[in-house]
């Protein structure tokens, strides 16, 4: 992972009120909860005591109860309650477990991968998908791949005409011009066009030979681990590629419209497009699953790449610097 970022783990759904929930994210066993002012809460799901899963346990106030012996934790982690020594006896500094940076935006949950004297504001979410005439269904996935394999499978311009042939891909244009792709100034966004056509004998035009006004589709990859489908203004897919650990990962693919906003009607068009999106999600599993589950990196002896990766392969170096630039080689 690199570190010193924000990463979105969740769907803020999943947390629900007086109710822990546990989650494996980052390679970490987690538990998380909300307080009593429906703040989100986080730490490590295992009692400092005997080990117990704390997501077993209970929400007491602002606090997490353990279901072993009750003991009690607050959100940094540090256990301020042990009922048999007495509610009101003072707990040794000891007792505690990590707890961990999160916040709740945009309907996500974002769990802070890093440093805590290095937390920052930079949560890599679309700017406009924060309209609220926006409204969006979500489907949550798991996929038995490393995360850059997932997201990896969303930058791929080339597999279009053959794994959604019956889809998205509809029209067997195959090849692929380009693709044009640029990073931001920051390395936090990677945007690249898409321009495919049929094959009518042509070699494919590199991206030098073209212009942006000859690509119709863009796409967005904000780094961490967040994407976005720009259908058109009023129309998008965004994802969230969560990270669980060396070989898996949770995928959350929402559907966000605006053309509708009259509440039966939105939901029937949110619904169809959450329902056609996992036909297309379910495809791209299909392939992406017979792959190596491991984690791809830049300079992978074992892939040769062509002029339609150039998406992953600025992935893979802009991701090789970040993790470089953030003294991360996990």
């Amino acid at each position: 992972m690199i570190y010193n970022m924000w990463y979105a783990v969740l769907d803020s759904k999943e947390v629900k009120k007086n109710k822990p929930i546990f989650a494996n994210r980052l390679n970490k066993n987690l538990v998380f909860w909300r307080d009593s002012n429906n703040n989100i809460c986080c730490i490590d799901d295992k009692c400092c005591h005997r080990g117990a899963s704390l997501s077993y346990g209970k929400v007491c106030g602002n606090n997490i109860a353990c279901p072993f012996h009750g003991f009690q934790f607050d959100k940094s982690g540090k256990t301020v309650m042990i009922p048999a020594n007495g509610k009101n006896t003072e707990v040794n500094k000891n007792f505690f477990v990590e707890g961990y940076e999160v916040k709740e935006l945009y309907g996500f949950i974002w769990f802070w991968y890093g440093d805590k004297d290095k937390i920052n504001d930079k949560i890599m979410f679309p700017d406009d998908l924060k309209d609220n005439k926006f409204s969006y269904s979500t489907i949550r996935d798991e996929w038995n791949n490393h995360y850059t394999r997932c997201i990896e499978n969303q930058l791929d311009v080339v597999h279009i005409s053959f794994v959604h042939h019956n889809t998205i891909g509809r029209g067997n244009k195959t090849v692929v011009n380009g693709p044009l792709a640029e990073l931001d100034e920051n390395n936090n966004t990677l945007k690249f066009y898409v321009n495919n056509v049929i094959d009518n004998g042509q070699k494919a035009l590199s991206a030098s030979e073209m212009k942006k006004e000859d690509f119709k589709y863009f796409l967005y990859f904000y780094f961490p681990n967040t994407w976005q489908n720009y259908i058109f203004e009023k129309m998008r897919i965004f994802g969230v590629f969560a990270p669980v650990d060396d070989e898996n990962t949770v995928v959350y693919m929402r559907f966000y419209q605006k053309i509708v906003n009259i509440p039966f009607v939105k939901n029937i068009i949110n619904f169809a497009g959450k329902k056609y999106s996992d036909i297309v999600l379910k495809q791209d599993k299909n392939v992406v699953k017979t792959q190596s589950k491991k984690e791809s990196h830049l300079g992978m002896k074992e892939e040769k790449l062509i002029q339609g990766d150039k998406p992953i392969i600025m992935y893979r170096s802009t991701r090789d610097k970040l993790k470089k630039e953030n003294n991360s080689f996990i």
